[in-house]
Formats: structure tokens, sequence, C-alpha cells
């Protein structure tokens, strides 16, 4: 696949696709053209990128954490995957490198579009599938027998606003924290870069500007600026921004210092987060080695598609792998708990083969969900808010 008859790949959380831009010749060490209609090439192996996050955060719901799924087992994870569940207890970094990738592909979407086509783009990703999850999950836990959270009726209007978490509502979905985070960096990249116009430069100054103030609010401690600014995941985002600059010219330095100084904050939130010391009484122990080889997994990997080093992965399936991921990422764990209950302890299978059988079933759905809802649905959405295509 050459680069002159293709467009990159859509590979946010959200299923997110770039505007496709006529492509022109470019070398791998040179500042590529954004001017007009000029384009990149379809980066096929962020999709396969995004799909392998996504089945790192299901492994770890399924079998890396204890609580709900331990009712769908029948005992802990960790009595099912006595070994595997340690390692299993790492997939929460899928998140992390989902924000990097939403980071690298929303600053290449947003080059020469409009806050209209921009926003009316993001909706048009985002609800559809979401809306479609929140009403089937919550169909599915009203029926008899599934002993699973439900949650009110006023309560399930309001988190197909996807603003459930700063109303301080219960959740439908318990990854919508993730899409939370993923909507205030839309409006922050929207309002100050695509607004005024993306530029490099103003790509340069929104990155180093958010790291300042992110830093400053997580030192405050003062709630407003915490929601704004998300010092806890900012640097995340903004190393995926970085690392498109350096897709766009691998001389850029100061791309190279903002990824830099992105990874070395990452993995001390991530720390910060997600290590406790020894404690027998805890599910699982992550050493902080442990989690700042995970962070810094998720860094390396887009960084090696930043760099090109991965275009011969091309295979046309990963771009059905992509569009899979955001509808599978949105269902898997609160239908994966009743489906893990009936094959496990109703049919008696296996613990490893429930595992396996259960993601299937999880990405059939989401099949079934990019076609029937996905599809007909986000163009729809998109135009009648005004966006164009992409």
């Amino acid at each position: 696949m050459t680069s002159k008859s293709s467009t990159i790949a859509s590979t946010t959380v959200d299923g997110s696709q770039s505007r496709p831009r006529v492509s022109g010749g470019w070398s791998r060490s040179s500042p590529r053209p954004f001017r007009g209609a000029a384009v990149q090439p379809r980066l096929y192996a962020l999709d396969g990128l995004r799909l392998l996050a996504a089945l790192s955060v299901a492994a770890y719901h399924y079998g890396g954490r204890d609580g709900e799924i331990g009712k769908a087992w029948g005992a802990s994870p960790s009595v099912q995957f006595p070994t595997a569940h340690s390692w299993l207890a790492y997939g929460w970094a899928g998140v992390q490198a989902f924000f990097v990738i939403s980071g690298f592909v929303i600053c290449a979407s947003g080059w020469g579009r409009s806050v209209q086509s921009f926003m009316a783009s993001r909706a048009a990703r985002l609800f559809p599938a979401y809306w479609a999850a929140v009403i089937l999950v919550a169909a599915v836990f009203a029926l008899p027998g599934i002993a699973f959270a439900r949650v009110s009726a006023s309560e399930f209007l309001v988190n197909l606003t996807m603003l459930q978490m700063p109303l301080g509502a219960d959740r439908v979905l318990g990854v919508c924290w993730t899409l939370w985070a993923e909507v205030r960096f839309y409006v922050l990249f929207a309002l100050c870069v695509v607004l005024p116009g993306v530029t490099r430069r103003r790509v340069i100054w929104f990155c180093g500007g958010w790291t300042l103030a992110s830093v400053l609010a997580g030192a405050a401690r003062e709630p407003l600026l915490d929601t704004v600014l998300m010092p806890e995941y900012a640097s995340l985002f903004i190393g995926g921004m970085g690392l498109y600059l350096v897709h766009r010219d691998r001389r850029d330095t100061a791309a190279w210092l903002i990824v830099v100084f992105s990874l070395l904050l990452s993995q001390y939130h991530t720390v910060e987060a997600m290590w406790h010391a020894p404690n027998p009484d805890f599910f699982s122990y992550r050493s902080q080695l442990g989690i700042v080889l995970a962070v810094t997994v998720g860094f390396v990997a887009v960084g090696a598609v930043a760099l090109g080093l991965l275009d011969r992965v091309n295979w046309p399936w990963l771009t059905t792998a992509g569009a899979l991921t955001y509808p599978f990422y949105l269902v898997h764990e609160h239908l994966g708990w009743p489906v893990v209950r009936a094959l496990h302890q109703g049919l008696g299978i296996p613990s490893s083969v429930t595992l396996v059988l259960t993601v299937a079933l999880m990405l059939t759905l989401a099949r079934l969900l990019h076609h029937w809802v996905e599809r007909p649905l986000g163009p729809l959405l998109r135009k009648s808010l005004g966006g164009r295509r992409g």
C-alpha cells in the first residue's frame, strides 16, 4: 500500500476516523505537508494497536481484578487464574495506550478543520455506539436473574448525556470514565488549537501550556482545576500529540522533548495511582518497575508507528479490527459478566476457554453494533450537526 493512495487510520478509543486528504510525496526525515488537501498515509498499525489495547483492558476486567467479576466466576479471578491473574492485573495499561493514541489522532484530525466540523465529527463517533451500549446494558441488567448492579431510571437517562461523571450519578458503563476524559481533551483541543487554527507552533504551545497548567493544578488540589486540566491523564494525551509532530518531522526537537517529558510525567502519575506496597490482602501486587514498563510500552508502540517502523503492517483486516474496538470497549465489561457466569457456572466450561469465548462473543456483538448502529447513524448525526464527512 503506497502513501499516495491511502488515508490515515482512525485510532482513538471512540473509533474516530480522520478526514482523508490527497497525499503527496515526502521523505521520512522531512516535515510532512498539511496544506489544503494534502494527506498522510493510512496507519493500519494504529488500528491494530487499538484492538490490542482493548483486549488488554478486557483481560484486566475479566481476570486481573476482583469485584463484580468474582460473582460471575463464582470465585475470585485469582482462583480462576492462579498464575495469570498477576499478569492480567497490568491490563489496565491499555487505557494509557488509548489516551496516547487519542492524542496522536485527534491532533492529526484537527488540521484544516473548523470547530463545528471537528466537534460534529467527535459527537458522531462517540454517541451512536455509546447510546446503544447504555440501552443494551441497562436492558440486560433489568432482566430477572441478572444479579449485577442496576441504576435508577433517572440515572439511566442522565447516562445518555455522557455527563454522569461530573454529576456524580451511578454509571451504566464502567468504562465511561475514560470517555469523560476524552471529551474534556476534545474540548480543550478544540478551544485552544482548532478554533484559532491548527499549526505546529500552536500545538507545541498548547502541549507546553497544558503540561505546566496540569502540574500546577495537581499541586493546588483544586477540584475544578483537576476536572478541567486532568493532571493524572494530561501527559498521556500530550505525549500522543508530541508523537504526531514527530510523525510529521522526526527532526523536530521540540516534539521529542514533549514526548520525553510526557512519558516521564505519565509513569509518575500512573505509579502514584496504581502502586501499593506488597500486601497479601490486595488482589494483586504490581511492582513499580512493572508499571513504568507498562506505560512505556504504550509510548514506544505509538512511537514505532510515528517513525514509520510499522508501515509494513498494512493488512486490510486491521481496518475492521479498528472499527470494532470502540463498541467492544463499551460492552465487554458489563455484558461479559453474565456471559462468564452462564458459560463457567452454568455450563461448567473451564476458565481459560470461558475467557476466550466471552471475548469472541463480545467482538461479535461489537461487529453488530458497528454495522447496525455506527455505520448508519454516525454519518447522519455528523451531517445534522453540520460537520463534513471525516
